[in-house]
């Protein structure tokens, strides 16, 4: 697949702007600077840095308090992706202070485990993984690779980020249409971090 028509698209209706900036479309320029992002990300553009900034910045300007866990989550995951390694250590303790550690609902408490993943807060962060596990409503390759690189457990993380990547080969629906696996992208981030090394079997939905 060409990723640059996508990349350009995408930074192309990020740039046209109607209206005032309020709460709904700050969230959808974070959704399409973050595609473009993926995008370039795919077909090898330094770029997609920039953009995967921009979604930061702008998921986090969209937080107006509640439980949209959704937003730390994707400001995070951006500043993994762009190794932004400030933007990553405040939005990590930012999301932290939210409450997602304690919160009822699992993607929640998912924002926190990458939250304390990205501090290198090791066994917090297993200890709010294990809380995810066996739910109907959250994924468990997705449970069993946060656990295993806050356990260190090579053997684990493998066969686990692998099956994450897996599923976005048969989703229905990406996030503004580009199939990129970026759950796997930003695993392997986390990984890295904790010191384990491991490379991606080659697949059309990542790099």
């Amino acid at each position: 697949m060409n990723w640059i028509p996508v990349g350009n698209e995408k930074k192309a209706r990020y740039e046209a702007q109607h209206g005032e900036l309020d709460e709904r479309s700050l969230v959808r320029k974070g959704n399409t600077a973050y595609a473009a992002g993926l995008a370039l990300l795919m077909a090898g553009d330094p770029e997609a840095a920039v953009w995967f900034r921009r979604a930061a910045a702008r998921w986090r300007e969209s937080w107006s308090g509640g439980a949209s866990w959704g937003r730390p989550i994707g400001a995070l995951k951006a500043s993994l992706l762009a190794d932004d390694e400030a933007a990553v250590e405040e939005l990590a303790h930012w999301t932290l202070e939210l409450g997602t550690a304690t919160a009822d609902s699992p993607i929640g408490r998912y924002a926190a485990t990458l939250a304390l993943l990205a501090l290198r807060r090791w066994p917090e962060a297993r200890h709010v993984a294990e809380t995810l596990r066996g739910r109907d409503d959250f994924p468990a390759d997705v449970v069993d690779a946060l656990a295993a690189v806050a356990a260190h457990d090579d053997t684990g993380y493998v066969g686990a980020v692998e099956s994450v990547a897996d599923s976005f080969l048969t989703r229905e629906a990406h996030l503004e249409d580009v199939a990129v696996a970026d759950t796997a992208l930003v695993l392997q981030e986390l990984a890295r971090r904790r010191g384990i090394a491991h490379t991606l079997a080659p697949s059309a939905v990542l790099p």
